[in-house]
């Protein structure tokens, strides 16, 4: 899943993709790079961002979900006002990407209506009211992982008791939301934990804090800022894929893509029995770089 902010504040690249050209190009570009799902966000999903109102999400979007569905991909709308998702679905997007889970029952009978898929992210509370990137109190969680599955199961006997099919409904435990480093890393370290949930799974590691401090603390230093945090990004998402998960949300699709596909044909030669060094041997080239 690539990701195309149409918004001037999100924390990597507000305000890069406002001008329509500028938005398509980048849509033009995630198809390029092989992203199987574009996700079309309006409204900054950043620590202490402000609340937008439908009206100007939807201004914001423009023609671009229109757009990006003609590229003959599968397209979402990252949002949590039904009346965002419902322009947007009715302009082709066939997902809804509620980073709340307050508005599970109406988006999930919406989704329901249009045949959509719904994926509901751990959150308590909205953006606007988020501390800063990372801080979150240690103790807010008991055990993260079941605090987590409890309350999105909650959230989720909402959407399905609207009208959702099962299997339309995504899982996403909410990386850096009202989470801080520590218990985004944990989420990460047993994802695995959440297949019990019977449902498909999203994570956005994507160039958050907690990829940067989780670098920090084992190289010393600052955490490094978001521009420099692809190769902890294709890590976490490495990791996560291995783990379960059935969508990685990411800005970087062509690093992030090219890396999962060296681990699949890594599990395939080790599936065969094959070394690592009889399957260079096989490649063009011999064992080149």
């Amino acid at each position: 899943m690539g990701i195309v902010n149409r918004t001037p504040d999100s924390f990597f690249d507000g305000g890069a993709y406002l001008d329509e050209r500028a938005a398509r190009a980048r849509v033009g570009q995630l198809v390029g790079e092989g992203a199987d799902i574009i996700d079309i966000g309006a409204e900054s999903t950043r620590p202490g961002a402000p609340a937008v109102s439908a009206a100007e999400q939807i201004a914001r979007l423009g023609s671009l979900v229109a757009y990006a569905v003609g590229q003959g991909v599968t397209v979402s709308v990252d949002t949590t006002s039904p009346e965002v998702a419902e322009h947007a679905l009715d302009q082709g997007a066939t997902m809804i990407n509620s980073v709340s889970l307050g508005p599970a029952a109406p988006l999930g009978r919406l989704a329901a209506a249009h045949g959509a898929a719904l994926v509901l992210a751990h959150c308590r509370g909205s953006m606007s009211e988020m501390a800063g990137f990372g801080a979150y109190r240690d103790d807010a969680y008991g055990d993260v992982v079941a605090d987590v599955a409890r309350e999105w199961g909650e959230a989720a006997r909402l959407a399905l008791g609207a009208g959702l099919a099962p299997s339309r409904l995504v899982f996403d435990p909410g990386l850096g939301f009202t989470k801080n480093a520590r218990q985004s890393l944990e989420l990460c370290a047993r994802l695995a934990e959440f297949r019990s949930l019977g449902h498909p799974i999203l994570v956005g590691p994507g160039r958050k804090s907690f990829v940067a401090h989780a670098v920090a603390a084992e190289l010393g230093g600052e955490p490094p800022a978001p521009a420099d945090r692809l190769g902890g990004t294709i890590a976490a998402a490495i990791e996560c894929a291995a783990a379960g998960a059935d969508i990685i949300r990411v800005h970087d699709v062509g690093p992030v893509r090219q890396a999962l596909a060296y681990l699949r044909a890594l599990s395939r030669a080790r599936a065969r029995g094959t070394d690592v060094a009889t399957l260079a041997s096989r490649l063009p080239g011999g064992c080149g770089a």
